[in-house]
């Protein structure tokens, strides 16, 4: 076929696709006003992940699964703008990698509301002023956000989605390399990059931000300065990258967390995330993680927080395997209300981004 061909049957399937999407989307609309009668919300993670995933099986490229996973994010992204308005707020400023997080999981068909601090985040949906929440909760390399843990505490939100973004720092900034003098760094940033730093600014004057987006714009104004920063906050700065991948670990990413007010049903592979108050004497640890290990449960994770409201007494967050609605976990939780103080879930949700 001559280039004039392949033009025209290119137009041919245009047609076609813009005929099947927009038949798709009438089929998504009637679905939403059937879930809105019903009092149900719109926003399904467990379809969603059910949708992608049999789209990947069905693929035979050359189109990769990646890029698939994408174009389809939007075609949700554009529906679910259209059964409803949709608010997703999430710890601010705009271009930070919560921001890029959450375009990752809803698209950029709905509109993000920036916040100054997780709290706010937990506070607007709280109040329904958003209908989900983005936060993150761990890093790969730095470990556990523990403000976002604390807020739980307080809170009646659930956890319904978590995204994973690999998290990919650049060295960012208007002048030269060897022009610069100072660096603006998120002290989660710093720590994530020590050794780079190090090893390539060891006389650079180093100064701490509220964020990666932060250090990208003080490093627009700034004379002789740059950025350690990502590619999206340095592009909304309009600032060149000079590094790129400057991260010391290069499996380096960040957990997040979508917040709502309910959860999904199972979909097979699940995790749940538990919030624990134990008795005050010898052996209730122990005691109290027992039923994990007699039910089978795989226990991904446990973290110890100060309960702020007497000294020396814990809260314990807990990850594990398996949805609340699936036997030996509502087994598991059964067991643990006999042996804690507060047991209280903080969600279900797909184990997988």
């Amino acid at each position: 076929m001559s280039i004039l061909e392949h033009r025209k049957a290119i137009d041919q399937l245009d047609l076609q696709i813009i005929k099947l999407l927009n038949e798709r989307t009438g089929h998504v609309l009637q679905i939403g006003e059937i879930k809105l009668k019903a009092g149900e919300e719109i926003y399904a993670p467990h379809r969603e992940r059910a949708v992608l995933q049999r789209l990947c099986k069905l693929n035979k490229g050359p189109i990769t699964n990646d890029s698939l996973r994408a174009i389809y994010r939007e075609i949700m992204s554009s529906a679910l703008s259209l059964e409803k308005s949709m608010t997703i707020a999430y710890l601010g400023p705009e271009a930070t990698y919560t921001h890029q997080a959450a375009v990752r999981r809803f698209g950029s068909s709905l509109h993000y509301a920036p916040q100054k601090t997780i709290a706010d985040v937990f506070a607007e949906v709280s109040r329904k002023r958003a209908d989900y929440g983005v936060v993150p909760v761990e890093n790969s390399t730095e470990g556990v956000v523990t403000h976002t843990l604390d807020t739980f505490v307080e809170s009646e939100l659930k956890i319904v989605a978590q995204i994973i973004l690999p998290i990919q720092h650049c060295l960012a900034a208007v002048v030269k390399r060897e022009e610069i003098t100072r660096l603006y760094v998120h002290p989660q940033t710093f720590a994530q990059c020590r050794n780079w730093l190090q090893n390539n600014f060891p006389h650079a004057e180093v100064i701490e931000t509220s964020s990666n987006a932060r250090s990208a714009e003080f490093a627009a104004r700034e004379p002789k300065s740059g950025a350690i920063t990502g590619t999206l906050a340095a592009e909304r700065y309009g600032l060149r990258v000079l590094a790129g991948d400057v991260q010391d670990n290069s499996a380096n990413a960040t957990r997040f967390l979508v917040l709502g007010r309910q959860c999904g049903p199972p979909t097979g592979k699940d995790r749940t995330s538990f919030m624990l108050s134990l008795n005050d004497k010898v052996g209730a640890l122990h005691t109290a993680l027992a039923p994990f290990r007699k039910f089978r449960l795989n226990m991904t994770k446990i973290e110890s927080r100060p309960s702020k409201r007497k000294a020396w007494e814990y809260y314990f967050f807990v990850d594990c395997e398996g949805h609340m609605e699936d036997r030996k976990v509502a087994n598991a939780i059964a067991s643990l209300e006999e042996h804690c103080n507060v047991v209280k879930i903080l969600g279900s949700y797909p184990n997988s981004d």
